[in-house]
């Protein structure tokens, strides 16, 4: 072939491949463009002024939650009354992966697009949403919690795998004092007291921390194959074992109770949990009557209602159950992931 004729076979396939890249980016916007229009079906949103605002003179509860339906709407936090979440919701234009809240302090953890791939924040926000401080968190956010002051802010990150069912993954747990902006970065590194020893170990992880104040929380220590509810003091560093099997734990707005999933013989590997009550003076459990599988930190509606999140059309839908295990669950929102009850 002679090098005339080569080199139109070589413009030929230049053409060919410019018109199949510029298919694909055409394809690939329109479907983006697809998936921000509203779907039919999902909830209604609407932009709006959101708040973070709790106590005499704030709007009547609300519950605080990451929208997951398609749309313009997509992973921002919405709100909308506890007693009818399937109101209009009310968008706060603000984008984040997990979320909580209390007494006019939020936490939100975002993702960062960039050139090489993504990064993840800790955003610290103000009643009105408004960024105080921001934290690299170094892994793919998980679990969220904000201490009832609101000066405690802590967050789990994935640093490897994305399953806690495959028992490959690895955690970071970190604490942040808003007030005075220390930072724990890894909660591994506290004095572990296992069996009422001092206990270390290479494989150690800590994830699910749910505050009691600002020095005390709960935490699930995984170890050996094993899960423990610990408990935590910020102030002396410390984490001590409780009981075994609980993981994710999430404490009543009383205290006296920690809401937690925990593995059940005889279940599938991939779907291994059901989520029970654990009451704190007793050491007694009460399985609830949700019988699905939940890979979720629950999170207290009241003192009575405990909401969490399943597989939905949209991703995640939230369903209630009462914390007694009587009745029966109820889905509360579609198209949603629990953030925060303010109110």
């Amino acid at each position: 072939m002679s090098v005339r004729a080569r080199l139109a076979v070589l413009a030929a396939v230049l053409v060919v491949l410019a018109g199949v890249g510029t298919a694909a980016v055409v394809h690939a916007s329109d479907r983006a463009a697809r998936r921000d229009d509203q779907q039919a079906g999902g909830p209604p949103i609407h932009p709006g002024q959101v708040r973070l605002a709790t106590g005499t003179g704030a709007p009547p509860r609300r519950l605080v939650v990451r929208s997951m339906a398609w749309g313009p709407h997509r992973d921002e936090l919405v709100v909308a009354p506890v007693g009818d979440p399937g109101a209009a919701r009310v968008s706060s234009g603000v984008r984040c992966l997990r979320f909580h809240a209390a007494a006019g302090t939020g936490l939100c953890l975002r993702r960062v697009p960039g050139i090489v791939g993504d990064s993840y924040q800790a955003v610290v926000l103000d009643a009105d949403l408004h960024e105080r401080r921001r934290v690299a968190v170094g892994g793919i956010p998980t679990r969220t919690r904000v201490s009832p002051s609101g000066r405690m802010a802590a967050w789990t990150v994935f640093v490897s795998g994305d399953s806690y069912a495959d028992g490959t993954f690895s955690t970071r747990s970190s604490i942040l004092d808003t007030r005075t902006g220390h930072l724990d970065t890894n909660l591994e590194t506290y004095r572990i007291v296992r069996d009422g020893r001092a206990f270390r170990a290479p494989d150690v992880n800590v994830w699910g921390v749910t505050f009691a104040d600002d020095d005390h929380f709960f935490a699930t220590l995984a170890t050996g194959g094993q899960t423990y509810l610990v408990r935590g003091e910020v102030a002396a560093r410390t984490l001590t074992t409780l009981r075994g099997n609980v993981e994710c734990p999430s404490l009543s707005p009383d205290g006296t109770r920690l809401a937690f999933k925990k593995r059940v013989p005889g279940l599938p590997k991939d779907a291994p949990w059901r989520l029970s009550v654990l009451d704190l003076r007793t050491m007694r459990e009460t399985p609830l009557a949700e019988g699905r599988d939940v890979d979720d930190q629950a999170l207290w509606l009241d003192d009575r209602t405990i909401a969490y999140a399943l597989p939905g059309d949209y991703g995640t839908d939230l369903w209630s159950a009462p914390a007694a295990g009587t009745g029966t669950p109820r889905l509360l929102a579609t198209a949603a992931l629990a953030g925060a009850v303010l109110g």
